[in-house]
């Protein structure tokens, strides 16, 4: 069974439907003793980094969160669920993530160019993927493939081996990135069509 975890924060039901939709069992939980007997745990995110930290505080889920990861099971953050597992955020000043990948999650620069043409603050839309690093979760996925994104702040990891990886934007960040169980994406792989589908089913299949 894959547990969601719900913290009040996240596009939820599409994450669900699309596991679903590769076969997969998956639960929305608000219940942190549910994430701990969970197979797979997938922290989805959208919002503030602040804001997210502070629900999942409160809800209970840091200290689970932490135990499914150390015990070994797949473990997937998708957006905002990917920037808290590394160890702070300048997102509306300067906030405290998991720290469980040392790095930091910065914002873009403002007036970023590419290829000639202003690029907007959120990025918002569908951008390509350049593999560092082929982790079990992205077998499948072509060096290139296109995947959804919507976000004003990347990860920048301490260790460029977690990379799995980069998107260009303005300049060259690191849209996914894998450390043993850990699986994480910048970009929505629920919004990401048949790659994206590809994706959840293979974390589904990881062991």
């Amino acid at each position: 069974m894959i547990a969601i975890i719900d913290y009040g924060m996240g596009n939820l039901r599409s994450v669900q439907k699309g596991l679903e939709k590769v076969g997969a069992e998956a639960v929305i939980t608000a219940d942190p003793k549910q994430v701990l007997e969970a197979s797979r745990v997938v922290l989805p995110g959208v919002g503030a980094f602040r804001d997210c930290m502070h629900n999942l505080e409160q809800g209970g889920f840091i200290e689970p969160i932490r135990r499914v990861i150390a015990a070994g099971r797949p473990f997937l953050g998708i957006c905002v669920g990917m920037q808290m597992l590394f160890s702070d955020s300048v997102e509306f000043g300067f906030h405290p993530g998991l720290g469980i990948i040392p790095g930091h999650v910065l914002r873009f620069p403002d007036r970023m160019t590419q290829a000639g043409e202003n690029l907007k603050v959120p990025q918002m839309g569908w951008n390509q993927l350049r593999f560092k690093s082929r982790p079990p979760a992205l077998e499948g996925v072509a060096d290139g493939s296109n995947v959804y994104f919507v976000h004003s702040y990347y990860v920048k990891p301490d260790d460029d081996h977690v990379i799995a990886t980069t998107t260009d934007y303005g300049l060259e960040f690191c849209s996914s990135v894998w450390k043993d169980n850990i699986i994480a994406t910048q970009f929505h792989p629920e919004k990401s069509q048949d790659v994206g589908l590809r994706i959840l089913k293979n974390f589904a299949e990881m062991k």
